[in-house]
């Protein structure tokens, strides 16, 4: 998302953990966890209201007027003055709601939030007769209208009861056109909706989908004003890798669930770029997982696989390869995060499954909640036990005994489903300690304190 003005960037901390002894193999595995500090030193407490774009999208059927009636004209009134804003309505297309005469987008002032919410008390609403075909056509027309306005925070903040998905046929590839263009938030009204697409849509474009059963007009206030406290808007993971490695893949696992699409920079496959969106003063969790070819390695050798940085921040991901019959003299303690950076990303996953299978399924459901409570106990996550307690009695969750109840209120497990695969979590335990190194004589690449030879330009390190 390209802006007029950069922001200041915040203060980064970056730090890395890992086991740091392995068992060497031709795809031999490498996983370290990523803490990101950042801290809004100097920078003003709420982004200027001019430099965010958003676009209101009401994908809501006529029956349900009544979720949208007062939420909409309440959340009008609340815009910051000098926001660009548009609200869009249903038809057989996305079509304009406000602002009306041509004009493209509003800008926040009493007059504008005036005229706004009297046009939202007639937005128009999906009647018999064609809808959109799934949430790809509100994607397209945000990703049009955003593009007309380079700020710093585009976002699309989506109200659906899920009466235009069903025909979705081009979602992954309107998301593909979509992604680093802007952000998007779900709002999910009524009980027809399905919670797959809704995660989908929140997972890609970094953002979240949520049930709102009352208080929708808050619940959009709300997301504005966290989009206010963003400090970085755009701030991309790039990883630099050693040769030998030959797979990369990093994802988000607090405090919100992603999966990153990495994109190869200019200069041959070594590099990667993982764009990441609303950076907020606090911390962020990711998992790197390196695939690398061990055969020509030396042993008993620390080496640097990764360099990895955000903004002018480096920190090196570095291990050694251990003799395969002879244990490691010691395990580190930056392990622990990796084993709960993982269990935590099961124990999401196996929440999710247990209430997607609840209805057609039981015995699966069983296993998964069963599984997903065991994991709770270990890592201290009650707000799963509580999720679990709404389907299920659980007998003893330490080792993982649950009983399905015979029935739950259709409204229930949709909204359990986008809560597992959407709602932020706390921050991991501090496991990671700092880790600083020296800069190459050469090129002046930053590397690791162990490294032996540069990663980016091969020479040895002085």
């Amino acid at each position: 998302m390209s802006s007029h003005t950069r922001p200041t960037q915040p203060d980064i901390r970056l730090h890395v953990d890992l086991d740091g002894y392995l068992r060497p193999h031709r795809s031999a595995k490498i996983e370290a966890h990523l803490r990101v500090e950042v801290a809004a030193t100097g920078a003003p407490a709420d982004l200027p209201a001019v430099e965010l774009a958003v676009v209101i999208a009401v994908d809501v059927a006529e029956p349900l007027r009544a979720a949208v009636r007062h939420a909409l004209p309440a959340a009008l009134r609340a815009l910051p003055d000098g926001i660009s804003f548009i609200v869009l309505g249903g038809g057989p297309e996305p079509v304009g709601c406000y602002p009306r005469g041509g004009a493209e987008w509003a800008v926040a002032d009493e007059d504008e939030k005036r005229r706004a919410v009297f046009a939202a008390g007639a937005v128009p609403l999906h009647r018999d007769g064609p809808r959109p075909a799934g949430y790809a056509p509100w994607a397209a027309r945000s990703r049009a209208l955003l593009a007309g306005r380079p700020l710093s925070v585009r976002h699309l903040l989506l109200i659906t009861d899920g009466s235009s998905a069903p025909g979705e046929t081009r979602l992954e590839e309107e998301l593909d056109a979509c992604a680093g263009h802007f952000t998007c938030d779900v709002f999910a009204v009524g009980a027809d909706w399905t919670p797959d697409p809704l995660l989908t849509l929140a997972e890609r474009l970094h953002g979240t989908a949520q049930f709102v059963d009352d208080g929708l007009g808050r619940e959009i206030t709300a997301a504005i004003r966290r989009l206010r406290r963003v400090h970085a808007p755009q701030l991309p993971v790039e990883v630099t890798v050693r040769p030998s490695v030959r797979q990369v893949a990093l994802s988000e696992k607090a405090p919100r669930p992603h999966r990153l699409r990495g994109l190869s920079q200019p200069g041959g496959p070594r590099h990667w770029s993982f764009p990441t969106y609303q950076w907020e003063q606090g911390r962020r969790d990711y998992l790197l997982t390196l695939v690398a070819d061990a055969h020509a390695d030396p042993l008993e050798t620390d080496l640097q696989f990764a360099m990895v940085s955000i903004g002018d921040v480096h920190a090196p991901v570095t291990a050694r390869w251990h003799r395969p019959r002879r244990p490691p003299p010691h395990v580190p303690a930056g392990s622990d995060g990796v084993s709960t950076l993982k269990a935590t990303a099961v124990m999401r996953d196996a929440l999710r499954q247990g209430l997607t299978l609840w209805e057609h399924q039981p015995d699966a459901a069983k296993r998964y909640l069963g599984q997903a409570a065991r994991l709770a106990v270990r890592l201290g996550e009650d707000w799963v036990l509580r999720e679990i307690g709404l389907v299920a009695d659980i007998e003893d969750a330490a080792s993982g005994r649950v009983q399905l109840r015979p029935a739950v209120a259709a409204d229930t497990l949709g909204s359990m489903i986008l809560r597992a695969g959407s709602l932020p979590g706390a921050p991991l335990p501090d496991t990671a300690g700092p880790q600083q190194g020296p800069r190459c004589g050469h090129c002046d690449a930053p590397a690791g304190s162990e490294a032996r030879y540069c990663i980016v330009c091969g020479e040895k390190l002085l």
